[in-house]
């Protein structure tokens, strides 16, 4: 039987690279967003966790099984912890942190009838690093970081891996909004910011959302069976330095 996956935000950026990379791979790929998109869509809303829960529950009802769940959504937030108010901060938790934590909840039953599975957080290198003006966008990571570990060591018996990946500059609609914001308020130059960043990376260029998706379709293959509990940096060196 072909292998199901799911992938929470996968109409664009990261999450649309991932759901054509396993499309590809065979996968019969369903997508969770508020954003319609081909294929295997489906409405939903991932800051909503009965939402989240009852549409993988539909999902498993039609397909008897869920082999790999890639938890991707989420959006970013440039502010200090100042200007961080209650609202906002709530927000976020509830899509970066709380969709991730449905999601796992709705696969895991599925998962360990099968006694085996493959869970993959889309995390951050701000997973392993600090920056500056990213509070709550910082903490939501980390938290992804940490539901990857102990997923994966309280699963493990269940041959059920869990792992995280932490993306750098990744070339992404989302990416490219947030320079777009900033040159709105600064009047800065787009083009030489892109540059700029561009030029903080080691490897001297942008990663791109393909480059993601290759790593995902490692992680939940039988190539990665030994690798759990690990946040795998794609950041072009950037959290070496």
């Amino acid at each position: 039987m072909t292998n199901v996956a799911i992938v929470t935000g996968g109409s664009k950026g990261i999450g649309k690279a991932i759901v054509e990379r396993l499309e590809r791979e065979d996968y019969t790929v369903y997508n969770l967003d508020i954003t319609p998109s081909e294929g295997n869509y489906r409405h939903c809303d991932v800051s909503d966790v009965q939402q989240v829960k009852s549409v993988i529950a539909e999902i498993i009802a039609e397909t008897g099984r869920v082999d790999a769940l890639i938890s991707n959504a989420g959006r970013h937030l440039s502010a200090s912890i100042e200007n961080t108010d209650e609202a906002t901060f709530d927000a976020l938790f509830a899509l970066n942190v709380k969709g991730a934590y449905a999601a796992i909840q709705a696969v895991l039953p599925s998962m360990k009838s099968l006694q085996g599975g493959s869970i993959v957080l889309v995390a951050s290198d701000q997973a392993i690093i600090g920056k500056p003006n990213s509070f709550a966008y910082n903490l939501t990571k980390h938290a992804l970081a940490s539901m990857a570990k102990t997923t994966a060591l309280d699963y493990a018996a269940f041959n059920i891996r869990a792992n995280a990946v932490c993306p750098g500059t990744i070339e992404t609609p989302l990416f490219h909004n947030a320079i777009d914001a900033y040159c709105q308020r600064s009047g800065a130059d787009k083009a030489e910011i892109v540059a700029e960043e561009a030029a903080l990376q080691p490897l001297g260029r942008l990663g791109q959302p393909e480059e993601i998706a290759a790593l995902v379709n490692f992680l939940i293959s039988p190539e990665a069976s030994f690798i759990t509990g690990s946040l795998q940096s794609i950041d072009g060196g950037y959290t070496t330095q």
